[in-house]
């Protein structure tokens, strides 16, 4: 069985990040989607509540599994017997950060590999922070994030919006 790992904070979870899963499920036999637990990063979403967005937004798939993790993503690799680690690239800067990790991920263990995609165009400038910070000023994220999520970002940010 072919595991791919796809990790993230997810906070929250894009239609960008969507597509990456759902490009990633035609490749590996199981999806996991690791949702990172970061206490140096200040998450809008508790852990708990990206999950269920997560789950939320692939529960049209049986093959993928969303399960939190801490620590180093090589451990946690490991620990699934996964084969390969799963990242979205946007643009340069995003593609000079991950080939770094990427590398240092491959001296730690050198059994695992990195599997880039590039985001498909109409998600090349959504993140889940410009997400929020629309959201923030009561903007449309209709486009951004899955429909199931939408009243979650604006209720957490306290903001009405006009549906």
């Amino acid at each position: 069985m072919r595991i791919g790992i796809y990790p993230g904070s997810f906070d929250p979870v894009t239609k960008g990040h969507q597509d990456v899963i759902d490009r990633s499920v035609k490749l590996f036999d199981k999806v996991i989607v690791g949702v990172l637990k970061n206490n140096q990063k200040n998450h809008l979403f508790t852990e708990e509540e990206r999950v269920d967005m997560l789950n939320a937004v692939t529960k049209k798939y049986d093959q993928v599994e969303v399960i939190p993790f801490e620590g180093l993503l090589v451990d946690f690799l490991k620990e699934y017997k996964a084969d390969a680690i799963i990242r979205g690239l946007r643009d340069v800067t995003d593609f000079n950060y991950e080939i770094q990790l990427a590398q240092v991920n491959k001296i730690l263990s050198n059994n695992i590999d990195t599997i880039f995609f590039t985001t498909d165009s109409s998600y090349v400038n959504v993140s889940s922070s410009i997400v929020k910070e629309i959201a923030s000023y009561g903007g449309d994220i209709s486009r951004f994030v899955d429909g199931a999520i939408i009243d979650k970002v604006y209720k957490k940010l306290g903001v009405n919006y006009g549906k």
